[in-house]
């Protein structure tokens, strides 16, 4: 096989290190059994974090051109869909959807749609609606918890049962009726995000191909082997290390932890994956739960809702929202 063919956009050292601490990596295999096509990629910052794209491709012209619009699609997807911008579909939502109904893409309703069918399945255990508590405990900036009272008021509120959604064929509203809601999608939004782009390479006639945002990866068909793709898990307690690997075709893996976002107080860590019923950082015997499911979409809510619960949660959750869906390792 040649030499890998790159176009690299240049992040910030700050997002380079998040990805360097990622869940996944994708393992070596032997050269001596790869097919005479090339690994085309690329690399772009994207959702807070870097997109990873890899396509096996004869026609490196295709393959780049196939990239281009996978691209695309996740930019486009994060401008709709990031809570970070008050332009954004989420964005707009937060700000007026408890006042009057706000229009927004087809995208973006669908999600929202999908995230509370999730929160449904999970009794609330995975919630799109947490922005209040979200940014009180804002794990990447403090260094001691939040006053205790404030966190009471947003306990156990079932806040995604306040989201009213109208789905229409070219887009949607949203209307929240209760002033405390606000989304979140950071447990969702790249999952559908790395199955859109999936999809637009499959449509440009792509067969064997990784889209990886931030530790999020669906892998289409087989690696140079013929065999499906090889993923290491990393270690959360040491990112140089690997767990183990998890063979994946046409299907999506995804890590929920808590070990990149989280601050550490009087010797406890508080992280940012919360429990909706008390509104803190939800307890947990693992650090990381890894889960294979059909789509991203499926992966991410998943790994998030299943971090802290115990097997028999996970199985019911799994055959109600994911069939075939599993988790595969939670340390």
């Amino acid at each position: 096989m040649g030499t890998p063919d790159r176009r690299t956009f240049r992040p910030s050292r700050r997002t380079l290190l998040a990805v360097g601490a990622g869940a996944f990596v994708v393992a070596a295999m032997p050269r001596a059994r790869r097919d005479a096509r090339r690994r085309v990629l690329r690399t772009v910052p994207t959702m807070g974090t870097l997109a990873e794209l890899t396509v096996l491709s004869d026609d490196p012209r295709r393959a780049h051109a196939a990239l281009d619009a996978a691209v695309a699609e996740l930019l486009r997807l994060e401008a709709l869909l990031t809570r970070y911008d008050d332009a954004s579909d989420v964005g707009r939502a937060n700000l007026g959807a408890g006042l009057t109904p706000v229009a927004v893409s087809r995208d973006t309703a669908l999600v929202v749609e999908e995230a509370l069918r999730w929160a449904e399945a999970s009794d609330g255990v995975f919630d799109p609606c947490l922005r209040r508590a979200i940014d009180l405990w804002d794990v990447n900036h403090r260094r001691t918890p939040p006053d205790e009272a404030l966190v009471r008021r947003l306990a156990g509120r079932h806040l995604h049962r306040a989201v009213d959604v109208d789905r229409t064929r070219d887009g949607g509203t949203l209307r929240f009726r209760d002033p405390d809601v606000g989304l979140d999608l950071g447990g969702i939004a790249v999952g559908y995000a790395i199955d859109r782009a999936a999809a637009v390479l499959r449509a440009a006639g792509v067969r064997d191909a990784l889209v990886n945002v931030g530790g999020d990866i669906v892998a289409l068909g087989h690696a140079e082997t013929g065999d499906p793709w090889r993923i290491g898990v990393r270690d959360p307690l040491d990112p140089s290390a690997l767990l183990g690997t998890v063979e994946v075709s046409d299907a999506a893996v995804a890590t929920s932890g808590d070990t990149e976002q989280c601050f550490v107080a009087d010797g406890h860590r508080y992280h940012h994956i919360l429990d909706p019923e008390v509104a803190a950082p939800r307890a947990s015997a693992v650090r990381s739960v890894t889960v294979v499911a059909p789509t991203g979409l499926a992966a991410d809510a998943a790994s998030t809702a299943c971090f802290g619960r115990d097997a028999a949660f996970c199985e019911r959750l799994f055959s109600t929202k994911a069939p075939g869906g599993r988790v595969v390792r939670a340390v």
